[in-house]
């Protein structure tokens, strides 16, 4: 009796699961000197460590989970809270999310950069724009069931307050009084993606022509809202290509570029994966992205534009990313600066 019960307990019972994320990078960083080129630009080389991140994941029952993931801040150089949030799944069309995690919002905010496609996401003012307590992460409660190829969530989350970047919440918009309502819908038009969470390629493992739509608001006159898409084809042994594009326009809501009233502008990435064996494969990516931001009667633009060459080992869990990265201001021409250098991520 005792033999046969220590292995039911074991495939029932609780269960926790520990793994790791790293990204690390050296980079070149050059910015324009703002006195019609009578003095040198200034420069700069250093070793960074871009996120450290420890997960934990454990199963109370079969239908309810909870998650726990820290990640290291480099501003602060202090390990911050990340996830803490408990999950239950009554089936695929029902499940519901409590605590401290990715809101609905755009496909971006929910890949993350360790499944990003290019190496500087995060950096053209569009991507992951929604508010934020850190790394794109609110306090709530949120609904998301699968129909198929349609795929739809929905939450109320906590709204800009002390906590926002130490306190400076009145550069996000809203009124921390109030919270915020998100939602997403998204529709598969080839295979099926799977989960709560998205990813910005599959690496040539799907065929995925997908849209998304999100939007957030904050009382009456603080929304957000933006529209993705994803397209990736696979090309014998292995390759692909991908088309990842955005719009988003954040109204006196998100983390744009303060003090600005609105932010609207998009981004268009195109890759080609080359075929290749188990033991690597090489990769070309390019992205483009526009800003508008807007406010106080001034009107600015930053142009973004990014180069990779990548060698992807195991996907997201080993891969060393080369790149190149521009920006360009209209008004702040001091700001303007380039950036090349080179990323290693791993996850276990």
């Amino acid at each position: 009796m005792v033999c046969a019960s220590a292995p039911l307990f074991a495939q029932d019972g609780p269960s926790v699961t520990v793994g790791a994320g790293l990204r690390t990078s050296f980079v070149h960083s050059q910015y324009e000197d703002d006195d019609d080129d009578e003095g040198p630009d200034t420069s700069f080389d250093n070793f960074n460590v871009g996120n450290a991140r420890l997960y934990v994941n454990g199963t109370v029952t079969k239908n309810i989970k909870l998650t726990f993931n820290t990640d290291y801040d480099s501003s602060t150089n202090e390990v911050r809270l990340l996830d803490a949030v408990g999950q239950i799944s009554f089936s695929p069309k029902a499940n519901i999310w409590m605590g401290r995690f990715l809101p609905p919002s755009d496909r971006p905010n929910l890949y993350g950069p360790f499944y990003a496609h290019s190496w500087n996401v995060f950096t053209d003012g569009i991507q992951d724009s929604y508010p934020m307590i850190y790394q794109g992460r609110l306090n709530g409660v949120a609904y998301w069931g699968e129909f198929g190829k349609a795929h739809f969530s929905a939450g109320i989350f906590d709204g800009p307050s002390a906590d926002f970047l130490g306190g400076n919440a009145g550069n996000y918009g809203g009124d921390s009084n109030d919270p915020i309502v998100a939602a997403r819908f998204q529709y598969d038009f080839w295979d099926a993606e799977s989960g709560y969470y998205q990813n910005s390629t599959y690496y040539g493992d799907k065929n995925v022509l997908a849209i998304g739509v999100a939007g957030q608001a904050q009382g009456e006159e603080h929304t957000a809202w933006s529209v993705d898409f994803l397209a990736e084809h696979k090309v014998g042994m292995g390759g692909a290509w991908t088309v990842e594009a955005e719009w988003a326009r954040y109204s006196q809501l998100g983390l744009t570029f303060p003090p600005s009233d609105t932010t609207d502008g998009g981004f268009l990435l195109g890759s080609f994966l080359f075929p290749g064996s188990d033991t690597g494969r090489w990769e070309i990516l390019g992205k483009y992205g526009s800003a508008n931001l807007k406010g106080a009667g001034l009107k600015e633009t930053l142009t973004t534009s990014e180069f990779n060459l990548n060698y992807i080992l195991k996907q997201f869990n080993a891969r060393i990313m080369m790149f190149f990265l521009d920006q360009r201001w209209d008004l702040n021409e001091a700001a303007n600066s380039w950036k090349a250098g080179l990323g290693l991520q791993l996850q276990m």
